[in-house]
């Protein structure tokens, strides 16, 4: 396997990585926001209130997008066996 080809299939993973962990993510994002605006605009400042909306919203999320998941890293795994094969 040459320079070229390693950086190739780098890359490849990377932007597997990107597009399998974004949706899990983002709904972490969304909700860690959501709360942070609800504990600043009531004053409440309980640290348990921020993790376990998102700890819940995260879970679910996974159990949601895991079909997706798993299908981008099977494609991805597949294009992989498929450059060894080829050699």
């Amino acid at each position: 396997m040459t320079g070229p080809e390693v950086l190739d299939v780098a890359r490849d993973a990377i932007y597997t990585l990107v597009i399998v962990s974004a949706p899990v993510m983002l709904v972490g994002l969304v909700v860690g926001v959501v709360v942070s605006l609800l504990q600043a605009l009531t004053q409440i400042q309980e640290m348990t209130l921020a993790f376990v909306p998102k700890i819940l919203a995260i879970f679910v999320s996974l159990l949601v997008a895991l079909p997706f998941m798993a299908e981008k890293l099977n494609a991805e795994m597949l294009r992989i066996a498929a450059r060894i094969v080829s050699g």
